[in-house]
Order: C-alpha cells, then structure tokens, then sequence
C-alpha cells in the first residue's frame, strides 16, 4: 500500500492537480446584472466562433457564438483570487489549451493550467507552481516551445509545459539605470527563430537572441523607469517590434536595439496595457489603454481614439475571419464588441456577469422586480434593478457617486436604503437620487428615560443590572440625564456599512464604527459600541424583539429589541464569527470559521454541527419560511445545503460553479448571491426535486 501511495504522490507532482469542469448548464442559471472586469480573450483556432473570456476570480468564462453570449466554464486553482492575463491555444491541436494565473493578493500564487480535451479537464503544470505568471507566449515556430514571465524571472518549457528551466539569471542585480531581470510582465518570442525572445519588465524591457545565456537590457528611446506591459513582434517583418509601457507605446525597426515614442496619444491614455496588430493587415494595430481603445492603420504614425475615453482595455481580439469583427476586453463594462472595426461598438455581456453582489432584495409589491447592490464597480456599479427575473437590468445609482454597496432593505413605503461603504444612503423613488442619511455618534435619544421618569421606569428588574450598547454596566434605577446633543459624523468619515435589518420598532446597521440605530424611519441614526466593540458584519432582527448582532471578534444578543445586548460565550475553539441567527424552536446558528454551530438554550452551551455541512468557513445558517427548511452557505463551497430536521442532516446543491454568499427562496426556487459572479438562479426542476 505504501508504494502505491508514493507511486500516486509522485504522478501528483509530475502532472498536477486535475481540475474538473465545474458547472452544469442545467443546474443553475445566471442572470446579472451583466458585465464587470475582463482580462483576457482568446479564440479557438479550429472553431472562431468558441472564445475563452478569463477572469480575475479564477474562472473562465465561454462564449460558442462568437462573443454573443457567455456561460460559466471552469473554474481553475484553489479559490477565487487567481488573474487569468493570458490565454493560449495550441494552434496544431487546438484541444490544447494553456492559462497562466498569478494570485490576486499573494506574490506566492499563481501557475500555468492546461487542458487536451477543450476544456473539460485541466491539470496545473507543477514545474511553475506558486509563481506569479504575469505572462506567457507560445514560440509561433514551435508549439512545444512556452515562454513565461514571472516575478522572480523568465522560464520557458520545450515540452508543451511537462519541464520547465529557469533562462534568466537568478537574483540578478541591477544595472546602472536601476533596471534587472526580475518582475517581468511581459513576454514576446521572434516568429521565425524561438531562441529571440523578449521580455517586459516593470522597468524596462530585456532581450536575448540566444536562449537566455545572455540578456540585453533595451533603453535606447524609451523613458526610464516604464512598466513595459505588452510587447509585440510583426509576424512579417520581424524587425519591427512594438511596446507598450506606462509612459505611452513605442515602436523600432530595428528588432528593438532602438525605440521611438509614438506621438498623438493624450497623456491620460498614455498607460497602454496592451497592444494586439491585425493578422491579415498588420499596419492595422490597436492599442488598449487607461484611456480608451486606440487605433493606427498606418503602422503608428498617426492613432485615432475609437472608443469612450473613460474605457479601461485589458485585450483585444480580432476575428481571423473578418478583421473588422473586434472584441474588447475592459474594466467594469465587460466585453465590447464592434463589427465595422471600432468605428461603432456595444456592449456583449449577455450570460456574463462578473459583479461583486453586496445584497439582493425582492420587492415588497413585484416579486418578479429585484433590486441588486454591487461593489467593487464605482461609476458602473451601485444598485441595478430588473423588472423580468433578470433577462434586463437597468442601473439607478445617481447621488451614490461611485459607493459601493454593501448592504440593502427596502421599507413599508416601498424606499430603498443602501449601506455603502461610506455611509447608509436612501433613494425615495427610482425616478429620484440617493441621498445620504445622518449618522450621529451617541445613543438614541428616544431610548433614553426622561428625567422625570427615571426612577419609575426602570429599564431592567430591580437588583438587576443590564449593559447597554454602549457596554458599560447599568442599575436598575437609572440616574437622571439630560439627552445628548446630535454631533453629526461627516459624511467624509461615514463609515462601511455591512448589513441593514428594519425591526417593527428600530432599525439597525452594523458597520466598521460601531451598531447604528435609527427610530425614525432611517432619517437619523445613531452609533455606539457594543461591549467595548466597534466592529460588525451581520445583524438581524426578529419578531420577538430579538437581535442578533456578529463580528469577526464576537456575537452579541439583545431580548429587548437593541436595548440592552449580552456577550455570547463562544467556544474557544472559535477563532471568527461571521453570523448569528435565530431560527424556529428558539435556536441559536452561529457561523464560524471553525464551522456551524447550534445552542438549543439561549447560547449557554454550543453543539457543533456537520451532517453534511463543511467543517470550516459556515458564512450562515438561516430559516426559510416558505420552505420551511435552513439554509446554509459556506466560504469555500458552491453549493447551498439545506436542512429539513432542524440541521441533523444536510443536502446539497448541484455546484453553482461560483463562491455563493447568501441563498433565498424566490418563487420556489433558489436564488443565489455570489461572491464575484452575480445572481444564478435555480433551474425549476432541480427546486421541484427539492436538492
């Protein structure tokens, strides 16, 4: 037995790990709101119509139409962090397939993927493993030959990826312009001879003719100290190279031994990202920058802006069938498409949706109207709403001035309130602006006993004593005082609000500065610690007057409608709370790194649960009324559970092939928040077979 694990160990090591094809099309639905961030675009060579779109959350996206509608593909790596810059088929077997990744947040993370079978099974080639791939080329001479540039130097592969070598220098010094082989970001190999190979820096780009025994450092023509984000090589004329850096896009003709820096572009397009020529005219190139989409058809001489100014471009993709066909890769607007060679374009995000959703509501009069909050999205972001289950979405974020929004609830009188992170905003109508509602430091002026009635309303029995939101022990007879003045918080210092519940008799936001709470309809809210803590994620209310209050430190509960709160005692195993809830029985749920966990006596003592549940990382376990059932979601799963004996035992979801966040019963059916994929909705015959 042993030598057959270590037989299995070693074939881990070789070839990596195997990554399925992660969601079923007829499970789950994607419904928006479309679009977001696009990294990367490329077609299959035996079929231009099948194009991989690459994301910044480890997925992969795949459109069979040409880039008129998308569905979720794969997702590939351990989380949901990995940056897919480059995609790479193999254009003598086109079932071969390469995606570099570098790690969002670790230096440490990234890799190459591979697939032979179009996509249905990727494995990781572990001789990169944990290096952060800003770029990778495919030698046009050589299908076998991978270049790739990574922070900690240049590697290339002769075996389509199974062996990797190191071909630049190790810990290289820098020169005396401060430039050295290291943090590379971009990669270009000469089309006739694979050992002429380019490499980008983030100063400066290098060059060697003979394989990376000797480099040369090319400075000639090009600003000091310029990100050098893309390099291109003309498939004809090898000579003349492109580049691309953060000082603008230069040009050589003389394999880059010397640059020129090409003018007419604006100094706020400058930033160019990318760079992508015409196969078929190659005097044709487009130049994808901070500042729009430009374009030169005379070789660079003279360039023309082809897009809004305010378009960010990560790639270009030109039709091998029809040049004028482009598609572009962005920030926040997702994919634009123009068929006339961008002297028009629109929007096709139609099935992709890459949005980071802070809440979802269901409209208290039009179930078939929801109302979704995003972040991460500024101009392009803050609520969108749909009137048809998400066939359409229409954005309504004016006032908000690029907020992002965390947190949403929509009141009796059917207005929206929106917890950003710079505050807690209100839009009367849709027709109307959002407009920032006042947070007040101190307590809730009407919570306060008044003088005269102190000694005779005590807030708790007598010879008890109860601790207020403020966490400062109180006796029953409580002094006499007068109510404190309103010193408004700046709304430049409003803080992140994580969570927004409407109780019958107060409302409540948790945020980063404290528990907010507003009797009045949401017109004036007022802040105070919680035992001493100003942190808060989660907050929910109920009925009964319970309240239920969690951040990472701790949970809190209030019997009393948010009068008086008590510190839940939290196994010490328990290093972070994310939830707790209240469901039907008098449970207590809370969701914990360590996973789930239920008190059946008020919190005094904690059971933890598994049954089918994850044993880590349990965002929350919440009731559904019309289901009658909990629900359940985890950090690291993509799927819900659902229980319908109390929590004993759990079921799962076909995967969503997305992180979820939050699972809600909409007309019998799940629909899901994601962490970075929008809002999927259950197929109806999966919720009629209940899981």
């Amino acid at each position: 037995m042993r030598s057959t694990a270590g037989f299995v160990a070693k074939l881990f090591l070789c070839f990596g790990v195997l990554f399925n094809l992660v969601v079923a099309a007829s499970d789950w639905q994607s419904i928006g709101p479309e679009g977001g961030n696009v990294r990367s675009l490329a077609y299959d060579p035996s079929d231009p119509n099948r194009i991989l779109l690459g994301t910044s959350a480890g997925q992969l996206f795949i459109s069979k139409d040409g880039g008129n509608s998308w569905a979720i593909f794969a997702h590939l790596g351990p989380g949901d962090d990995y940056v897919f810059d480059h995609i790479v088929f193999d254009p003598t077997n086109p079932a071969t397939v390469y995606v570099a990744a570098w790690g969002l947040f670790n230096d440490n993370d990234g890799g190459v993927f591979r697939s032979d079978d179009g996509g249905r099974t990727w494995r990781e080639l572990m001789g990169v493993h944990g290096k952060s791939i800003r770029a990778l080329a495919m030698a046009p001479s050589d299908h076998n030959t991978l270049v790739i540039g990574a922070l900690d130097g240049v590697f290339r592969s002769r075996d389509g990826g199974a062996t990797w070598e190191r071909i630049s220098p190790e810990n290289h010094a820098a020169i005396e312009n401060h430039s050295s082989l290291r943090n590379f970001v971009s990669v270009a190999i000469d089309p006739q001879n694979p050992e002429v190979i380019y490499a980008g820096t983030r100063h400066l780009p290098w060059k060697t003719t003979d394989g990376g025994a000797n480099w040369h450092n090319l400075k000639e023509g090009i600003l000091d100290d310029s990100d050098v984000f893309s390099i291109i090589v003309d498939p004809k004329v090898p000579s003349r190279v492109y580049a691309s850096a953060c000082s603008g896009i230069y040009k050589s003709d003389n394999g880059a031994e010397v640059f020129h820096r090409v003018q007419g572009l604006p100094h706020s397009a400058i930033r160019t990202r990318v760079l992508h020529q015409d196969p078929q005219r190659p005097s044709i190139v487009y130049a994808g920058t901070t500042g729009g989409l430009w374009k030169t058809v005379d070789g660079g001489t003279k360039w023309a802006l082809v897009s809004s100014p305010d378009v960010i471009v990560n790639d270009v993709l030109i039709d091998p069938r029809d040049p004028n066909r482009v598609l572009v890769a962005t920030d926040l607007r997702g994919v634009l498409v123009s068929n006339d060679g961008f002297a028009h374009y629109t929007s096709s995000n139609h099935g992709f949706s890459h949005r980071v959703v802070g809440a979802v509501v269901v409209d208290r009069k039009d179930p078939n109207r929801l109302y979704v909050g995003v972040a991460n999205d500024k101009e392009q972001g803050g609520l969108f709403l749909s009137d048809d289950v998400g066939k359409s979405w229409r954005q309504s974020s004016r006032g908000l001035a690029g907020r992002d929004i965390l947190s949403l609830q929509q009141a009796e009188n059917g207005a929206l309130f929106a917890g950003t992170n710079h505050g807690i905003f209100q839009l009367a109508s849709l027709g109307a602006s959002w407009l920032p509602m006042k947070m007040i430091w101190g307590p809730v002026p009407e919570w306060q006993p008044k003088p005269a009635e102190a000694e005779a309303s005590p807030v708790v029995s007598k010879g008890k004593s109860s601790k207020t939101a403020a966490g400062t022990k109180r006796k029953a007879t409580v002094a006499k005082t007068k109510v404190p003045p309103e010193p408004l918080i700046p709304l430049a210092t409003a803080p992140r609000v994580r969570s927004l519940q409407m109780g019958e008799k107060a409302w409540f936001a948790a945020t980063d500065d404290g528990l907010f709470i507003s009797v009045d309809q949401g017109e004036r809210w007022y802040g105070q610690t919680v035992e001493g803590e100003r942190e808060f994620s989660v907050v929910n209310s109920y009925d009964d007057g319970t309240v239920t209050l969690a951040g990472l430190k701790g949970a809190y509960l209030s019997r009393d409608g948010g009068k008086t709160w008590t510190s839940v005692a939290l196994p010490k195993y328990v290093s972070g709370v994310y939830s707790l809830t209240l469901t039907p029985g008098a449970a207590l749920w809370l969701g914990t790194r360590q996973g789930a966990l239920r008190s059946t006596d008020g919190g005094q003592t904690w059971q933890y649960m598994l049954g089918g549940l994850p044993k880590d990382d349990v965002l929350a376990v919440r009731y559904d009324p019309s289901g009658q059932r909990l629900l359940a979601t985890a950090l690291h799963s993509r799927a819900v559970f659902q229980s319908k004996d109390g929590g004993q035992s759990w079921q799962s979801t076909p995967e969503a092939g997305v992180s979820i966040r939050t699972a809600l019963n909409y007309k019998g059916r799940l629909l899901v928040a994601s962490f970075y994929n929008g809002l999927l909705l259950e197929e109806a015959s999966d919720a009629a077979s209940g899981f």
